[in-house]
């Protein structure tokens, strides 16, 4: 929805922290305390993409060259192909809920102080 009203002054109340400087952000960027937020974070997202990608990748070779063990009934209708592609889902929502959890622990803290001091609260 468009208003008529200006926007917020500089300095004024209403217009938030002041942004940073583009030579703020670039030292804040080279400094210790992000650099070990990148490290926290890479340590963790990255072994899980490469696991989770062999894994899919496992999964999509056993299905075009092991027909045979992919079609190997384990109960009822239900084959071994069936169970491994439910475990691709299975895997998928266990990662989203363990990040979740890593980030809130160990980088949203550095994180918000990273802002914090970043924005003029600290």
């Amino acid at each position: 929805m468009a208003t008529d009203a200006p926007p917020p002054q500089k300095g004024s109340p209403d217009a938030g922290p002041a942004l940073p400087s583009t030579e703020e952000f670039t030292a804040v960027q080279e400094s210790a305390e992000f650099g070990e937020l990148r490290r926290a974070h890479r340590s963790f997202a990255f072994p899980l993409t490469i696991a989770f990608i062999a894994w899919y990748l496992l999964y999509v070779l056993l299905s075009n060259y092991a027909g045979d063990f992919m079609g190997t009934k384990v109960f009822g209708n239900i084959n071994v192909a069936l169970l491994l592609g439910l475990a691709q889902f299975l895997t998928t929502f266990l990662i989203a809920w363990w990040y979740a959890r890593y980030s809130a622990a160990k980088l949203d803290p550095k994180a918000e102080a990273i802002k914090s001091r970043m924005e003029g609260g600290a």
